[in-house]
Order: structure tokens, then sequence, then C-alpha cells
């Protein structure tokens, strides 16, 4: 008899946050690298118009391809491997450059509005965010161990 197993569950909003949350800190030690090239090579840029300007998009850039990739690779940032979430096209498998692309620039977009693409998750019949919809894209969280230990002893 063959089972047909339900699909891993959406991703819900709380787990969304602690993975961003946690994606925050290697970004951190990057965004300073970036900062301190603009800052040798320009002096304190954030000060200077486009200069600041530019550093800014570079920074959003930086972190953009840290998102892209790692979805990309292995559907997982840092921040979304404690929590078992994966990124995956609507039909399951890998999603593509575009649609990842697309993702992160509709996220960013959500988060400039106080996140309103996040908070619509808890009104979406599926629990979808702005940027799944647009992208074509899921985050879907993987269930948990067994209750009680999957490992077993010899004795």
């Amino acid at each position: 008899m063959n089972e047909i197993s339900p699909p891993p569950p959406a991703a819900l909003l709380g787990w969304r946050l602690l993975a961003l949350v946690y994606d925050f800190f290697p970004m951190f030690g990057v965004w300073f690298v970036v900062a301190g090239g603009f800052v040798a090579v320009c002096g304190d840029a954030v000060r200077g118009g486009w200069l600041g300007l530019l550093e800014f998009v570079a920074l959003w850039a930086v972190t953009g391809l840290y998102a892209v990739v790692s979805w990309r690779r292995g559907g997982q940032t840092l921040g979304m491997r404690p929590w078992r979430l994966r990124v995956v096209a609507a039909d399951g498998g890998s999603a593509a450059w575009p649609a990842l692309l697309k993702r992160y620039a509709v996220g960013t977009a959500s988060l400039l509005l106080a996140g309103a693409g996040f908070w619509w998750a808890w009104i979406d019949r599926d629990r979808l965010t702005w940027h799944d919809r647009t992208s074509g894209t899921r985050m879907l969280r993987a269930p948990g161990k067994a209750a009680g230990g999957a490992r077993t002893r010899a004795p």
C-alpha cells in the first residue's frame, strides 16, 4: 500500500522572523567589511550624498547575494537552518534564479513598508507572504524529529 505523505507545512511568520534575526549576525560582519572598504577608499561615505547612497546599495546587494545564492544552493540561509526552513519553488523543486531575485526584491519592499508583506501571511489562506506569492516560491518548515528520540541504542 502506497501512502501519500502530506506536503510539509508552510513556515509560520514567527519562524521566518527568527530566521531573519539569526541571519542578521553573519550579515552584520559582512556589512562591516563592505563599509570598511568604502571608508578606506572614500573616507566616511555615509555623509557624502551619492557615495552614501552607493554604500547602501552595495550593502543591499551583498545581502541579496548572500540570500539568493544560499536559497539556490540548498534552499537555506544560515538563519534558516536551525528552524528547519527551506525556500522551494511552488512545485516543491529548486527555485530558479529569476524567482529568487524577485523574492529578494519584493521581500525588501515588504520590509521597507513596515513588514506589511510578512504580516500579510496572517490573513493569507495559504500563509504566504507577498514575496512568496509574487516569486512563485514557498518557505516550508521540515517536520522535527520524532518525540521520544528516533535513535535507538544497541544493547
